[in-house]
């Protein structure tokens, strides 16, 4: 485990040292704000909001699967496009996400989960040559390129979001 880990939260700890297993080039940055929020992310990181890659997590109504989409931090999931891929949603609340995650909302990692989630990953992140997504708190940060993400998570790449305004 690298030094920037000792001492944090164990959630960011676990990122920490996910991201060390694979080899991946930047280890998590924590914060000295939290930023639970994308515009949080993006405002303390000096990146547009579209840079941050959020985790929206959903509940599989089927099986009670935890289903987490990775999108831009300027999008809005779309509910209907996801169902369409994995079968029927429904709401997934704070104890639902740190039970099958091991993450509170706002620090929710795209890996490293308590239990492996079904995830898709949103094409509107290959807009960008680098993000960043939460490090397992909300106050840990991490920097890749949308393809190093779909390596990182093994997840297929979808359109799964709404258009934007002003877009047919």
């Amino acid at each position: 485990m690298s030094d920037v880990a000792e001492g944090r939260p164990e959630g960011f700890r676990r990122v920490s040292a996910a991201l060390a297993e694979r080899g991946h080039p930047h280890a998590p940055v924590f914060l000295e704000i939290a930023a639970r929020t994308s515009q949080e992310a993006a405002d303390a990181l000096g990146i547009v909001v579209g840079q941050i890659a959020k985790s929206v997590i959903f509940r599989r109504k089927a099986d009670d699967v935890a289903v987490l989409v990775v999108t831009s931090g300027d999008r809005r999931v779309d509910e209907r496009k996801v169902a369409a891929l994995v079968g029927a949603l429904g709401r997934a609340d704070a104890d639902f996400v740190k039970l099958k995650t091991g993450y509170t909302i706002g620090g929710v990692a795209p890996l490293a989960h308590a239990t492996p989630p079904v995830t898709l990953i949103d094409r509107e992140l290959f807009r960008f040559d680098e993000i960043w997504a939460a490090a397992g708190h909300p106050n840990g940060v991490f920097r890749m390129t949308p393809d190093q993400l779909a390596v990182l998570t093994a997840a297929p790449v979808h359109d799964v979001v709404q258009a934007p305004a002003g877009h047919a």
